[in-house]
């Protein structure tokens, strides 16, 4: 990263609001420690956006081989690889697999990554295998590739990433169906949470999938719709440009949203967006302040619907920044201040 890596990233934002899209692609890729875009033919650029849109803490490799998947073991619980081939490409992925009971595995939750990170380090800085252990669960950690995006994004802010039909949502949905089946999961029980790109891609797959996924959680995130090109990813991760964005779409999925306010990558507003964008059955709100979890202060909203039945729950902790909040810190972009982000989730996945 360049040592004027906040001073470039201002730069890109004022070059892109003044319509200068080359000089802001320069900029950006100057800060990453690459030369400027426009010195040679960008090999980043798919369908006229540069894809870089998350600042990098720590560059976790993900080039190397996956290791290969091992047959099951009764009784042991397993963290095994797999390879998924779908019209949209294929991916691979990570997926944990409780100890074997006589029972099934009572829910599937898919876990998406950041940017620059990758399956096992997601599972370590949230440390989501240990609650699925806990609770029965297998946890699928799918990864993006470097060919479809140079810094490990999901394509949130493309405009061919936000549809049902094809794109990354198509695939993920089939995924999670796929190893759902594949393991015996009520499929009314798959439920879907990311941080920041993966937050993003998070709420748009409870937009286009409420038939697959029964509940959802962003972590400083957006919300779906929040930008289709580079100018308009950029606008919303600095909380403007949101009328702009055009018609976005909207969904009863209930959903728990989770943002640092001293986000300075994703601003904080887009958590208030994302409940905007996915509270549509909410009729009322209840708020507790001042709550203290872990070493941090934090503010929850309680979204309810006329039945009284919580819809959506947003956790807004104070002076966390763009990092998982109650996280392991052995993985990028956690936090081990804050409430314990991935055990609130599960808990509110497994009350639906």
């Amino acid at each position: 990263m360049h040592p004027q890596f906040g001073q470039l990233m201002a730069q890109a934002t004022a070059l892109t609001r003044a319509g200068d899209l080359t000089g802001a692609m320069d900029a950006i890729a100057t800060a990453l420690h690459r030369g400027p875009a426009s010195a040679a033919p960008s090999q980043q650029a798919t369908d006229g956006v540069l894809d870089v849109i998350d600042v990098v803490a720590r560059v976790v490799e993900d080039d190397a081989p996956m290791p290969a998947m091992r047959p099951a073991a009764d009784g042991v619980a397993q963290f095994v690889s797999g390879r998924y081939d779908h019209r949209a490409g294929a991916r691979d992925y990570r997926l944990f697999i409780p100890a074997t009971r006589a029972e099934p595995p009572r829910a599937l939750i898919v876990m998406l990554h950041g940017c620059t990170q990758n399956p096992d380090d997601f599972a370590t800085g949230t440390r989501m295998n240990a609650l699925g252990a806990e609770h029965h669960a297998l946890v699928l950690y799918p990864a993006q590739t470097r060919q479809a995006n140079a810094q490990g994004c999901w394509n949130w802010f493309k405009h061919n990433h936000q549809g049902r039909e094809r794109g990354e949502p198509a695939l993920l949905a089939d995924m999670a169906r796929h190893i759902a089946a594949s393991h015996g999961v009520d499929p009314a029980h798959i439920y879907v949470a990311g941080l920041s790109a993966g937050g993003a891609m998070a709420a748009i797959l409870a937009a286009t999938h409420p038939d697959v996924f029964a509940a959802a959680g962003v972590h400083s995130g957006l919300p779906a719709g929040a930008a289709r090109d580079l100018p308009g990813a950029l606008a919303a991760m600095q909380g403007q440009g949101a009328d702009g964005a055009g018609p976005r779409p909207r969904s009863s999925v209930p959903m728990i949203v989770f943002h640092g306010d001293a986000d300075t990558t994703v601003h904080p507003s887009n958590g208030e967006r994302v409940c905007q964008a996915h509270g549509g059955t909410a009729v009322s709100v209840e708020e507790q302040r001042g709550l203290e979890v872990g070493s941090r202060s934090c503010t929850r909203r309680l979204h309810k619907d006329a039945q009284g039945r919580v819809v959506m729950e947003q956790w807004r902790v104070h002076g966390a920044g763009h990092a998982w909040s109650g996280g392991d810190p052995a993985g990028s972009y956690a936090d081990a201040r804050g409430p314990d982000a991935s055990a609130e989730m599960l808990r509110f996945f497994l009350q639906r």
